[in-house]
């Protein structure tokens, strides 16, 4: 090998454990946030607010987006993330309104 490819896959290999790294963090991150929307989610069926909250959704996908676009991050892809995001913690807060 090269001293170039040999180069070349040593910092390929540096990217991929910074990325493995980073989705760790993703997954644990979210792991974090889904027992906080699921304590929100039996809060709300205990005192019988209704499970969707439009307003603050929306300030939160305005707040993603604006966080977006600090990051250098394509605030569609954040907008998108976060409505599947909220998706989900709807679809866990009906289930406790069950």
């Amino acid at each position: 090998m090269t001293d170039a490819v040999t180069r070349a896959a040593e910092v390929l290999r540096d990217h991929r454990a910074s990325i493995d790294r980073l989705d760790a963090i993703l997954v644990y991150t979210l792991g974090e946030r889904f027992k906080h929307t699921q304590a929100v989610g039996k809060l709300k069926a205990e005192h019988d607010l209704p499970p969707s909250d439009p307003a603050r959704e929306a300030a939160q996908i305005e707040r993603l987006e604006d966080l977006a676009n600090r990051a250098d991050l394509d605030p569609e892809f954040a907008k998108k993330f976060l409505n599947f995001i909220i998706a989900e913690v709807i679809q866990h807060h009906h289930q406790h309104q069950k």
